[in-house]
């Protein structure tokens, strides 16, 4: 067998750095200040800072960019090193010999490769900081040639000269919008045009127990400048297995929000590295704002993506932990804070039960339910709850002796199926089956007639050959409600979970509940001898209501009901 070098053609691999490597442009600021923040940081190590500073300048008639830093700087022997060999990162040489890892920001060795995405040609012009050395000065033009001669500079640190051939990156606002996004929260002074552009101290380096409401609110407001308060907030803190700090933020949900988009910041050792941390969070608290910053994310090449991999699925399984924990505390603790906020946060504490196990068991203690009388229960220990989405819906009235809660969200059938499977319980919507509570058996009208039938079959006989579908006559225990439509459990819940994914959707099997109590019900059951036409009208009249309550009744159907009433009161008044 014969083992061989690979060869790397120098001449092919700038043009694939330019064109491939970065998915952004602007990733050249990021790379090359982030450089000069590792220059700063190994000369701290070595404790010889002093006024540590990054400076960008503009001149557009010379179209160059330069980056300035009082760094480390390099020797001639460094440069033909670090620089003129792609892919070797002195950070790692820097780590390997210091031990400073978790300070330093490069680990590839081509960040300064970037600058040739919109660069013609670049220079570097440094001085090392060791004792009686030269300033060296390196050129090249992105081809596979450099020249490398004594350089200017008189100070210690180094400045890279861009010759822009984009010439977008020479307006101070474009350049000054990259900076504020990517280098906000570096931990060196960094001036662009002479004014200094982060003077933020990131919040989440902060003891939690150091921060006041007001610091987490601005700092909220610094993310997010045009976002509401947010309702709270999860300070992250994590030494092991892995380093993670960062603050998670619950906002408030308004009607715009757009579900299932991360807005969450991702920073790899301060410096700004996505705006979208799918990855990093479950499916349901994709909602949340904030930042995260750890060194140990495994990055791709160009610092843009995540990596899937064993530390970001135990970053996730962490960060889903501590929000349980801090839900699980702020309803303790904080029970009308909790409830206060339930409309905003309900959501996604019911996603979270249906994706995530462990999370469940932990939600399932503050899972809390509305009721139609405004109190506020858990249901772990009943077997059969009534809900409504509807708190006024007309039928509620045969429910006074009852409590019954409030399931009005998109998820709350899936909800209850997942919970009567878990608990062994049974949910059963007010106005989805005939249940003994709304039954007045006392006054059910059985007396039989001539022909055998009962009074409450003639009154189910006639509504039926008036509206054609499906009638039951009974006596209900209020008679305030002369009919209501029932809608059967199960079809209805079908129909609201492919309603989620805009399936086509099922007829609800219905049935049109008439209360033979109902004063209503009788006059109008003795006036269909009387006044046969107004009779039909004022029965039909009486189905569309039950539709509308129901949001059976929509679309072309409205103007047709509309009319239909037009009608009958013209009648009406023709009767007077």
């Amino acid at each position: 067998m014969t083992q061989k070098t690979l060869k790397i053609h120098t001449e092919n691999i700038l043009p694939i750095i330019k064109k491939w490597l970065y998915s952004e442009k602007d990733i050249f600021v990021r790379e090359l200040v982030s450089n000069s923040c590792d220059a700063l940081r190994k000369l701290q190590i070595l404790g010889k800072l002093d006024d540590p500073r990054i400076d960008i300048t503009i001149d557009k008639n010379a179209k160059t960019i330069t980056f300035a830093d009082s760094g480390i700087g390099m020797t001639a022997d460094e440069v033909e090193k670090y620089i003129a060999q792609i892919a070797f990162s002195g950070a790692e040489e820097f780590v390997a010999k210091y031990q400073a890892k978790d300070s330093i920001i490069g680990h590839f060795g081509l960040g300064f490769y970037s600058a040739y995405m919109v660069s013609s040609s670049v220079t570097l012009d440094t001085l090392s900081h060791e004792d009686g050395a030269e300033a060296a000065l390196w050129t090249c033009d992105g081809s596979s040639t450099y020249s490398l001669e004594k350089g200017s500079r008189t100070t210690r640190g180094t400045t890279i000269t861009l010759h822009v051939s984009e010439e977008e990156y020479l307006e101070d606002f474009h350049l000054r919008s990259i900076l504020k996004k990517y280098c906000a929260f570096l931990p060196y002074p960094i001036y662009f045009n002479g004014t200094r552009i982060n003077q933020e101290e990131p919040l989440w380096l902060k003891n939690p127990s150091e921060c006041t409401d007001k610091e987490y609110l601005d700092f909220y407001h610094t993310l997010y400048p045009m976002e509401s308060d947010p309702i709270f907030w999860i300070h992250l803190s994590v030494d092991y297995p892995f380093h993670l700090q960062g603050i998670l933020y619950f906002p408030k949900i308004s009607r715009r929000f757009e579900w299932g988009k991360s807005s969450i910041q991702l920073f790899c050792s301060r410096v700004f590295v996505s705006d979208n941390c799918k990855d990093l969070l479950p499916d349901f608290l994709t909602c949340l704002r904030g930042a995260l910053d750890s060194p140990d994310i495994p990055l791709n090449v160009s610092r843009s993506t995540l990596q899937m991999d064993r530390t970001v699925r135990q970053l996730a399984t962490h960060i889903t932990k501590k929000v349980a924990d801090r839900l699980s505390t702020l309803y303790q603790n904080e029970k009308e804070k909790f409830l206060a906020a339930w409309s905003d946060i309900e959501i996604v504490i019911k996603l979270g039960l249906l994706q995530d196990e462990k999370f469940y068991e932990r939600a399932k203690d503050f899972l809390v339910w509305k009721t139609v009388s405004g109190s506020w229960i858990l249901l772990s220990d009943q077997k059969k709850v009534f809900y409504t989405a509807d708190p006024h819906a007309p039928i509620l009235e045969l429910f006074k002796d009852k409590e019954v809660i409030i399931a009005s969200t998109p998820v709350d059938s899936a909800v209850m199926n997942f919970l009567e499977h878990k608990l062994s319980m049974q949910f059963q919507r007010v106005d989805g089956a005939l249940d003994d509570n709304i039954l007045d058996s006392a006054r059910e009208k059985t007396l039989l007639d001539a022909e055998g039938k009962t009074e409450s079959a003639r009154i189910a006989d006639y509504f039926r050959s008036v509206l054609s579908c499906p009638v039951e006559a009974k006596s209900l225990a209020s008679d305030a409600l002369p009919a209501f439509l029932m809608l059967e459990e199960k079809s209805r819940r079908l129909r609201e979970q492919l309603a989620l994914y805009e399936k086509e959707l099922p007829v609800a099997k219905q049935t049109f509940v008439v209360n033979t109590n109902s004063p209503l019900i009788n006059k109008l059951v003795a006036l269909k001898d009387k006044k046969p036409v107004l009779a039909e009208q004022i029965a039909k009249h009486l189905y569309d209501l039950s539709l509308m309550s129901q949001k059976e009744l929509e679309g072309a159907e409205l103007p047709k009901f509309a009319q239909r009433s037009s009608q009958l009161i013209e009648t009406l008044l023709s009767a007077e």
